[in-house]
């Protein structure tokens, strides 16, 4: 590997290592909100009228300026600050934000217009059976479209910093989002209930947004009043948005077939499929999107130069991390799940039950923390050769076998006498999967390779350290049986957590070794600094 790639790749970690300390962050604040709630709602009717109001919201974004808009936005506007030509970028930033804003502003208003439609025949059928409950969704559902606009804005705002190798503030933005929530659910449902929580939604979508503000006026870009539909960064970025809202369009869909197969289901289990998504989410984000986000502007940038094998060098390196990390967390959330759960939410309103009912999705969502991690960086890495087409195909296609699976299994749960919920999860799973190789194999087709023997010794070495891992997990949780639940827990992680960083020590795996001279090195450097 040369100097560049060399470089690249340690410009890529350290950004990562940032972005991951932020998603952390996040991460705990949005733990702390989830076990706030919890405690306040439960799993009842209440909440799970908020969380399918909430899906709304979340899809009218990622259709019109989530993954969708970062994907073309960022290869675009980063070939132009390549390239030097500073008042085109911002020409096109301008462009796309004011184009966001207007789209997100019209959908949200027909959205709200409809919104007895939109939940009784789209989003909840299910609750017809309950008119207070789908009366109460209809109100949510109006209250929060307002905080899909200023993600939106907010959104494009993160694609502009990352552009400019500026990670820690945008990752940490997701915590005041969280910190919104904490105040709505605090603050405001002892007087208000359910509606205080929404309103926590746009307090933290709008500290989302402000939380980036300084650093994007740090950066001095000018501001043009226009749609720019004549300027061809615009068209590009519209180009290339097209088919990925095609691959958006298809996952929300997954989503929607899910909260519309759970409001069929026993009471809480549209909680139960939502909280045990987001507990798996949670690993996830800080392994692999903090990994995709650092490398992507640096993917742009290699892509930007032709420097294919470069770019094939931080690839393979960025997917070897993520298996290092993801394989030994989805053996640790399936062996934890119950003591993890019920440490976080089992009190107040949240019951053993409730527990139940999170724990068994966790347990098969967390089956496809894999797939889910090494997608994450393989979409980046098209987005970045401005393909976004390839994977919305394959993603259409694992999505439409994740519906066919979501009725399947659900079906064979509910026969087998288990709760169908739990088949929901695991039909995402295995269609992740699927998409996950299908993703692999065109990638190595596209750079002519993957250093596919160096992929696969790091899967191998995670799985051997990561089944040591597991006897030790598993002989704790022996031990400990009988113990509080937060014991068991917090036990196991740190049993699971030793025992992995002790056998990648002493089986040579390159990336801790290096880790751990990199942190050795910093050390040094500081310490030398305080004796000066």
């Amino acid at each position: 590997m040369d100097a560049s790639a060399s470089a690249a790749n340690r410009q890529i970690a350290r950004a990562a290592g940032t972005v991951m300390v932020a998603i952390l962050l996040s991460n705990l604040t949005g733990l702390l909100r989830q076990v706030l709630v919890a405690d306040a709602f439960g799993t009842q009717q209440t909440i799970d009228a908020f969380n399918a109001a909430n899906r709304v919201a979340e899809l009218l974004f990622n259709l019109v300026a989530g993954g969708a808009l970062a994907s073309a936005f960022i290869p675009t506007f980063t070939g132009l600050l390549t390239q030097e030509k500073q008042r085109q970028a911002w020409k096109l930033a301008s462009a796309v934000a004011n184009l966001v804003v207007l789209a997100l502003s019209l959908a949200a208003l027909l959205t709200a217009i409809f919104a007895p439609q939109v939940v009784r025949y789209i989003l909840a059928p299910g609750f017809s059976l309950n008119p207070s409950q789908e009366a109460l969704t209809v109100q949510l559902l109006r209250l929060m479209l307002p905080s899909a606009i200023i993600f939106g804005l907010s959104g494009l705002i993160m694609g502009i910093l990352n552009s400019h190798q500026i990670f820690f503030v945008p990752a940490l933005a997701p915590s005041m989002y969280q910190i919104g929530m904490i105040f709505g659910v605090l603050a405001l449902a002892p007087r208000m209930g359910i509606f205080g929580l929404a309103w926590g939604v746009i307090i933290g979508a709008a500290l989302h947004l402000v939380l980036q503000l300084p650093s994007l006026l740090r950066l001095k870009g000018p501001y043009f009043p226009s749609l720019g539909l004549k300027l061809p960064a615009v068209r590009e970025v519209i180009r290339l948005m097209l088919p990925r809202l095609l691959g958006v369009a298809v996952v929300q869909l997954n989503f929607l077939i899910n909260v519309r197969l759970a409001s069929q289901m026993s009471e809480g289990s549209v909680t139960g499929v939502q909280m045990g998504f987001a507990l798996m989410l949670m690993p996830q984000a800080a392994i692999a999107q903090s990994i995709a986000i650092a490398a992507m502007p640096t993917f742009s940038a290699q892509y930007a130069r032709g420097r294919l094998e470069e770019m094939r060098g931080s690839l393979s390196a960025s997917l070897r991390g993520v298996l290092l990390l993801s394989i030994p967390a989805t053996v640790g959330l399936i062996l934890l799940r119950t003591p993890l759960v019920a440490t976080l939410y089992q009190r107040g309103e949240f019951s053993p039950h409730s527990t139940q009912l999170v724990a068994w999705a966790l347990l098969w969502y967390a089956a496809g923390l894999v797939g889910h991690s090494l997608v994450e960086i393989l979409y980046r890495a098209f987005y970045a050769m401005h393909d976004t087409l390839t994977p919305v195909l394959v993603g259409v296609a694992a999505m439409t076998l994740n519906v066919f699976f979501s009725f399947a299994f659900a079906a064979i749960f509910e026969r087998l006498g288990w709760m169908p919920h739990g088949g929901l999860a695991l039909a995402n799973s295995l269609a992740t999967a699927l998409e996950m190789i299908g993703l692999l194999l065109l990638m190595r087709r596209r750079l002519d390779g993957l250093e596919g023997r160096r992929i696969t010794q790091a899967a191998g070495q995670a799985l051997l350290v990561t089944a040591l891992m597991s006897l030790a997990v598993w002989g704790w949780m022996q031990i400990s049986a009988g113990y509080a639940y937060w014991s068991v827990a917090l036990g196991g992680v740190v049993v699971g957590g030793m025992v992995y960083a002790l056998a990648s020590w002493l089986l040579g795996v390159r990336e801790v070794r290096s880790l751990v001279s990199s942190l050795t090195r910093r050390l040094g450097r500081l310490s030398s600094g305080r004796t000066r």
